[in-house]
């Protein structure tokens, strides 16, 4: 007898009524083989990213953005394969540990730094690409006044400032950069630099716009 099957029986199931504790074993199980690797990989996005770490064993032990991450990858697995309420707690608990909430429902790529974390938030339909960086204090959310997809696409290699605010269903394009306590409510353009509130790009492809040389 398989694991899921032996979940089903003891929950008092039969193995073909019981399918999302069997997809729950086999995506664990999936998780299970790669995790080594991504956590290798959070690991070296910190060290590439944070001047501060000093060691692989500070940084598992001591980076709360990175347990964040951790927290969330768990809660949005097991949404994934139907578990009900279980990913609400877990975001819950995290908020509770870390200071991140994190909607378990919201799309996160490789390489996402969250330096310091207190008071970062992202909302249910964000999407997150790869090697991003967030700093305290930013959220990722909506305007109120959506439906359906109505939280930030942040592409690749973005970074938020602290305090940055970014609302509504925008995208925020490849290696952007968000200056510290922005509000931003409209598309940024890929390799741009926007500031303000509200914000305005100042630098696009290494060139200065909107004010004066």
């Amino acid at each position: 007898m398989g694991l899921g099957a032996a979940a089903c029986w003891f929950l008092g199931r039969k193995t073909d009524g019981c399918r999302p504790v069997n997809d729950l074993i086999e995506a664990l199980g999936q998780d299970a083989r790669t995790a080594a690797d991504q956590i290798s990989g959070d690991v070296r996005a910190v060290r590439e990213r944070d001047p501060a770490a000093t060691s692989s064993l500070e940084i598992l032990t001591s980076y709360s953005g990175l347990h964040a991450l951790w927290l969330h990858r768990l809660a949005y697995k097991l949404g994934q394969v139907g578990v009900p309420l279980v990913p609400r707690w877990i975001s819950q608990f995290n908020r509770f540990v870390t200071g991140v909430e994190i909607h378990p429902r919201a799309r996160i790529g490789h390489g996402l730094f969250i330096d310091h974390g207190s008071g970062v938030v992202i909302g249910e339909t964000t999407e997150i690409g790869d090697n991003v960086t967030i700093y305290q204090g930013v959220t990722l959310g909506g305007t109120g006044k959506e439906q359906g997809k109505r939280h930030p696409t942040v592409g690749d290699n973005v970074i938020f400032g602290a305090g940055a605010k970014v609302l509504g269903g925008i995208t925020i394009g490849d290696n952007a950069k968000i200056g510290a306590g922005s509000v931003v409510v409209s598309d940024v353009p890929r390799n741009s630099t926007v500031v303000g509130n509200p914000g305005r790009p100042v630098l696009l492809e290494g060139q200065k716009v909107g004010i004066p040389d």
